[in-house]
């Protein structure tokens, strides 16, 4: 027969208390109410001594086991109101006892988080400064459903996980524990004991607002209630800004590696540092848009953040979370878009993180046929599970909401896609139709932009997707995955791949250049020059080009121009901009030095004079998406290695002509077609002295004449200069 102590309390309960493996530590600790009246019950291993203190006097609590448990009757008015004195190490201190606040999370979150159709999670999970009955302090929740035990762990109880055990929500698997006394700046994790007894490794809080500053991994507590946000102004055009019918220029940049301070240990930049530097640049170059590699807290730097522990946390290399708010509202100020990399595709192994998180395969499939990613030796998230896709539907909506972000560029979605995808044989599970096509990750995209785009209208999602799958870019109601634009992986690879051959062998290569206007309008595309094409032995985008440093340097800006003035809408990774010789290093700063080189820094202007063009004029981008939008004039003269089309906008009158001569001859009275009489003027000419080049050019411009040509009723002559792209205006 178990003993009992006079309040009639097991001994074997007050063991587990004291060892850590009690899971409901709310029946035992606080205060109670019994047959005899009330008693306190407080485990406090560090206390030599306890005591409750109120406003009807004080009362001590003899200890009933050796490692910290305490308890003592109380009277009705004390158990009404009282504090908690400890002597701890000859000092004396007071706090409030975390087990007399009750439970915080409403009946109606626990019934939609089982649902798995609570948008916003990350207001109920995870850590939340709250004043509860008067008392400030922290509110913990975290989602282990097969956890035997839930605990919240840090310097404030040092690290013991017996002290804060939570309390278990048993209908949604959630813990939750509301400790007063903690505010904005405490670090902290949970502690688990698995399903088998087995005490976990310490994991960071999967909704984390905040985290130490890798190598380091604890989460730390963060205030991100409601503040006076200063980008009004942009938020309300947000829509118009990020239309398909707008000018989308977009700068991606890893913030790591943009520019350090070389006099100050190589460091990276702040948030601050990078509001100004960052946001004067980019906006001098003219892009509309930033999108930065994923700023979600990574444990490596090596990943660039693409394989991210702290999902809803913006990494700690470069400050705060409000750091981060400040960066965006400067950008929006400034009249710049902000695109984050979102990575739902997997997740690291890290044992800090969602990996085996509480004993069990919670977030990632168990069998590796389905989740485990080959590549990179990462976890695949099981889109199957509602409390899954759910954490995901709300850090999408987390970063729109607290960040002001604009939009999404989710990372490697052909992965996401197809079971078999980077797999051998044997090697994964067909679906329940024995397809090679994950449906429950295709739900779950379709979802994600759903949820979206009926949240924030204004916002874009940007898909990375590498494969021929139809519909990306099209609304769900009409089977496709409903994202807003999609990288034009094709037109990337087939287009470097022309301009990486000498120009005597281009003529070969011609349907290069042409063969992307077969499918340029089945989706809403943006012609990506990414971080993926400088890194991994292929050196950079200048280094594709052939030829000494001039015509390297012309055929780039030939390329550019090409780039703008394409249909799609345009990303351009950081370091392209002024033809960087090097590979991309994410360790080190971009090689700002070589601007002091004519070359470089005529790249640079060409660039910034292309985003202007760009924007002002409607037939450049307009029609991105609309075949209305371009017209050939003539895609066949590949002996010559010359190309020339239309750009149309809404106003089919008002065009732009556009030539490519790719090689280095120099052709005068070149004819080409023109749908309409007057004078044509260049508005864009690459081989202009200013970017580098030797200013070959039409002068004033050249007269349409009465000459039909190309099967237009009209034509000009014009001078081509070598490897160069002109851009001509009709006056």
């Amino acid at each position: 027969m178990t003993k009992k102590h006079p309040l009639t309390l097991d001994q074997a309960e007050i063991g587990a208390i004291a060892a850590g493996t009690h899971g409901n530590p709310f029946a035992i600790l606080g205060p109670h109410h019994g047959p005899d009246g009330w008693s306190l019950r407080v485990f406090a291993p560090e206390a030599a001594r306890v005591w409750a203190i109120g406003p009807a006097g004080e009362v001590e609590l003899p200890r009933l086991h050796a490692e910290g448990f305490f308890c003592a009757p109380l009277s009705d008015a004390l158990a009404a109101s009282y504090r908690l004195r400890l002597e701890v190490g000859g000092r004396m201190m007071e706090r409030e006892d975390t087990y007399r606040f009750p439970s915080l999370l409403g009946d109606l979150d626990i019934h939609l988080l089982v649902e798995g159709r609570h948008l916003r999670t990350f207001e109920k999970l995870g850590a939340h400064l709250q004043v509860v009955d008067g008392i400030a302090g922290v509110h913990f929740a975290v989602w282990a459903p097969n956890a035997k035990r839930a605990s919240v762990v840090g310097d404030f109880n040092g690290w013991d996980g017996r002290r804060h055990v939570m309390r278990l929500r048993h209908d949604a698997g959630v813990w939750e524990l509301f400790i007063p006394g903690l505010g904005n700046g405490t670090h902290y994790k949970y502690e688990l004991i698995g399903p088998h007894g087995n005490l976990l490794p310490l994991k960071a809080d999967p909704y984390g607002h905040y985290a130490e500053v890798p190598p380091r991994t604890a989460s730390v507590v963060a205030d991100l209630d409601e503040r006076d946000w200063a980008d009004g102004a942009w938020m309300k055009a947000q829509a118009k800004r990020n239309d398909r019918h707008a000018p989308i220029s977009i700068y991606e940049v890893h913030l790591g590696s943009w520019m350090r301070v070389p006099e100050d240990g190589n460091r990276m930049l702040t948030y601050g540092e990078l509001a100004d530097k960052l946001t004067a640049y980019v906006q001098d170059m003219g892009f509309t848009h930033v999108e930065f590699l994923p700023v979600h807290e990574h444990p490596f730097s090596g990943s660039w953040g693409y394989q991210p522990v702290g999902l809803f946390a913006p990494t700690s290399r470069h400050g705060t979370p409000e750091d981060f708010r400040l960066l965006v509202e400067r950008l929006h100020q400034a009249g710049i878009g902000v695109i984050i990399d979102w990575v739902a595709g997997h997740f690291p192994r890290d044992a800090h993180g969602l990996h085996h998180f509480d004993g069990t395969h919670l977030y990632e499939h168990e069998d590796p046929r389905l989740g485990l990613h080959k590549d990179w030796d990462t976890h695949i998230y099981n889109y199957g599970r509602t409390e899954v896709c759910n954490f995901l539907y709300s850090n999408a909506l987390y970063w729109m909401e607290q960040y002001h972000v604009d939009g999404l560029r989710v990372d490697a979605v052909a992965s996401m896609l197809y079971l078999d995808y980077s797999r051998n044989h044997g090697e994964w599970l067909p679906n329940r139709h024995g397809g090679n096509e994950n449906l429950e990750a295709i739900d779950f995209l379709r979802q994600m932009n759903e949820v979206v785009y009926a949240e924030h209208p204004g916002a874009m999602t940007i898909a990375e997707e590498s494969t021929a799958w139809p519909g990306v870019s099209r609304p769900t109601w009409t089977g496709g995955l409903g994202f807003g634009f999609k990288w034009n992986m094709g037109w990337m690879h087939d287009t470097l791949n022309y301009f990486s051959k000498d120009p005597i062998h281009r003529r070969f290569h011609h349907d290069s250049l042409t063969f992307g206007l077969l499918y340029a309008f089945t989706e809403n595309f943006v012609l990506p020059l990414s971080h993926d094409e400088v890194v991994h032995g292929k050196g950079s985008i200048l280094g594709r080009m052939p030829g000494d440093d001039w015509q390297r340097f012309a055929n780039l800006r030939a390329y550019y121009a090409f780039m703008w003035t394409h249909p799609g809408k345009k990303l351009l990774f950081m370091g392209q901009e002024f033809g960087q010789q090097r590979e991309w290093n994410c360790e080190a700063s971009l090689d700002w030095d070589s601007l002091q080189n004519g070359l470089h820094l005529g790249a640079q202007r060409l660039v910034r004079d292309l985003n202007r063009l760009y924007r002002v004029e409607p037939a450049l981008h307009q029609l991105d998406h609309d075949p209305a939008g371009f017209q050939w004039v003539d895609c066949n003269d590949r002996d010559n290695s010359v190309l020339s089309f239309l750009r149309r906008g809404f106003d089919g009158d008002d065009f732009c002509l556009v030539v490519c001569n790719l090689t280095p001859v120099v052709r005068y009275d070149y004819r080409i077609g023109v749908p309409l009489g007057g004078r044509y003027r260049e508005v864009l000419n690459t081989d202009s002295h200013w970017y580098g080049g030797s200013d070959i050019n039409n002068g004033d411009g050249v007269w349409a004449e009465d000459e039909p040509w190309h099967d237009q009723p009209l034509s000009v002559a014009v001078t081509l200069p070598p490897l160069s792209t002109l851009v001509f205006k009709r006056a």
